[in-house]
């Protein structure tokens, strides 16, 4: 890292194919739309790279990283954002055929798909604070110190939102269940 911060850029470009991934998935659990996470992983590598100086050794880079990509995914989010239905449309489509070269039957595809927009669905509903804390915990597989870490709060506090975040999310899916339920009885 210290060869990073005096200039080899060579370092750093292995630091983002090192990270890339991971840092697109957040922001694209954060943000939803894929265009919008690659601009926002596009983005948080290139705040990486202009402040390479304010990085602390004692740190860990993978944390720092994170607390970069949601403090971009956050200030992308207080932006209007215009999706046409065509991006969304073609999104599908090639999530469906890609399911169905790997041997998924069309009814397993949409019952999956379906589930998977529920929780997506769920997950947007919930406050940015608890989503952070929920993504970095389940789908980012993060500690619950690299948490705190990443968004500056203290280790009660994460544990506080990602309970919160489970139970809001439980409630939520109890609904949508529901009112599935009901509309298929009528």
């Amino acid at each position: 890292m210290a060869r990073c911060q005096q200039g080899e850029s060579a370092l750093f470009e292995q630091l983002v194919l090192r990270h890339q991934d991971r840092i697109y998935n957040l922001c694209r659990r954060m943000l939803s739309q894929a265009q919008d996470a690659e601009d926002a992983a596009q983005d948080t590598f290139l705040k990486a790279y202009r402040n390479l100086g304010r990085f602390t050794p004692d740190a860990s880079f993978t944390t720092w990283l994170y607390r970069i990509a949601i403090n971009t995914c956050l200030d992308r989010r207080k932006k209007p954002i215009w999706h046409s239905l065509f991006k969304k449309t073609a999104e599908g489509e090639e999530f469906m055929l890609a399911e169905l070269a790997h041997g998924f039957t069309p009814e397993r595809l949409y019952e999956a798909k379906q589930t998977g927009a529920l929780v997506q669905a769920c997950l947007a509903g919930l406050p940015v604070k608890l989503k952070a804390a929920l993504v970095l915990k389940e789908l980012e597989g993060c500690s619950y110190e690299e948490i705190a870490e990443a968004l500056d709060i203290s280790l009660g506090t994460v544990k506080s939102r990602i309970s919160r975040a489970r139970e809001e999310m439980r409630q939520m899916m109890r609904k949508s269940t529901i009112n599935i339920q009901l509309k298929a009885k009528k």
